[in-house]
């Protein structure tokens, strides 16, 4: 795995270390366990229900995580305030390497947040065929995520949606996918995808809108149907979708994704507020 960790210092089974000596992460083989955290203000977003995503994904291949929350919550700390982080993305990443048995690492990562254009203008997305073996583990595999940047790059995207062999989109390759059909809101199951931090707010947010959620996989045969569609996830909130492959929609100017996104910026504005005294 090539090093990935920013700033001066990342943090390595409890221990600061600089990023001048990150030669751990070239011995890193396994596909590791991992959690990308958002960090706003200098508050770690929704952390809690990272770590309880972590150690459920763990505990789906069987591995143990040997560190536990408050030793993590403490390794998140002593980055934030070393590194004085206000606003950028935090790695958890949890492995066997040889030589070394388990480590958990916690670093900096480089971090795109999305401009305002993308936000009033809507993003390009592509149909790209592949389904996960586990999708309820967050399990890093290098191969697919080149795959998926190739093939962005070549079409000048910003997200893959992810296509099944029975032509369902159950999520994108590093977010999960809502589509607005009429006045309800369609995205897969749980048991389907990867159950996004920033997913599980949207259902608290549209539960207080009385938005209806329908769990179900849209075909890609229907996608001329709808009248929007946004992706959500760590870095992006809530992001509309203005094309699929050939395929325009309209979702910036749809009521209920506007109401969605407002929603859910209240949500992260509240949860900062409450927060902010932990980390200082």
């Amino acid at each position: 795995m090539k090093p990935e960790a920013i700033k001066d210092y990342y943090v390595i089974n409890g221990q600061i270390n600089t990023t001048e000596n990150a030669e751990i992460f070239e011995k890193i083989e396994r596909p590791p366990i991992y959690e990308v955290i958002r960090v706003i203000d200098g508050v770690p977003l929704f952390l809690e229900d990272h770590l309880n995503r972590m150690f459920d994904s763990a505990n789906i291949i069987g591995y143990n995580i040997d560190r536990d929350e408050q030793e993590i919550r403490k390794d998140i700390k002593s980055l934030i305030l070393k590194n004085n982080i206000d606003k950028l993305n935090i790695k958890l990443l949890s492995t066997e390497i040889e030589g070394k048995a388990k480590v958990f690492l916690v670093y900096n990562i480089d971090s795109f947040y999305p401009p305002e254009e993308y936000y009033k203008n809507g993003i390009h997305t592509i149909l790209f065929h592949y389904e996960r073996n586990n999708p309820n583990a967050k399990v890093l595999f290098t191969s697919f995520k080149e795959e998926v940047s190739k093939a962005l790059k070549e079409k000048n995207a910003f997200e893959a949606l992810l296509v099944n062999k029975l032509g369902y989109i159950p999520e994108g390759s590093r977010s999960n996918m809502f589509f607005v059909k009429g006045d309800k809101v369609y995205t897969a199951k749980a048991s389907e995808v990867l159950i996004g931090i920033t997913r599980k707010h949207i259902f608290d947010v549209c539960n207080k809108l009385n938005i209806r959620i329908v769990e179900e996989s849209i075909h890609i045969e229907d996608l001329k149907k709808l009248d929007g569609g946004f992706m959500s996830g760590t870095s992006v909130n809530v992001l509309p979708i203005s094309r699929i492959d050939d395929i325009s929609l309209n979702s910036i100017n749809n009521e209920i994704i506007k109401e969605i996104n407002n929603g859910y910026i209240r949500e992260v504005e509240n949860y900062i507020l409450k927060h902010r005294n932990e980390w200082v």
